[in-house]
């Protein structure tokens, strides 16, 4: 059990203390941390995030097996989880959305992250 964020911050319970989350929503929780965090901003924990935010910086043809490096890469420290498929949408200006499709204790799991 892991304390419950939304966008980087912690979430209140409504009664003054942090919302605690558990299971498949802490894992969701994680994942998304994980994907949306640059790899290598955190000095003591130099592989923790992803480095999807790089994805711009490669050639169209080189950025859909990028981005299932870098989300199997970021991923691998949770136990049990499965990343099945990563599909990569670009929806230009830079920008693009990545999809992971994940199984984990035998459920189906999926997010999508903003990437720029």
């Amino acid at each position: 059990m892991g304390l419950s964020l939304r966008n980087g911050d912690y979430v209140l319970d409504g009664t003054g203390g942090l919302r605690r989350a558990e299971g498949r929503e802490a894992l969701l929780e994680r994942v998304l941390f994980r994907l949306t965090a640059r790899r290598g901003t955190f000095p003591f924990l130099p592989e923790l995030g992803s480095r999807l935010w790089q994805l711009g910086q490669l050639s169209a043809a080189q950025r859909q097996s990028a981005a299932e490096q870098y989300v199997a890469e970021a991923l691998a420290p949770e136990e049990g989880l499965t990343v099945d498929q990563v599909t990569l949408a670009e929806s230009g200006g830079g920008r693009a959305r990545v999809t992971a499709s994940m199984t984990w204790r035998g459920d189906s799991l999926s997010v999508t992250v903003e990437v720029s």
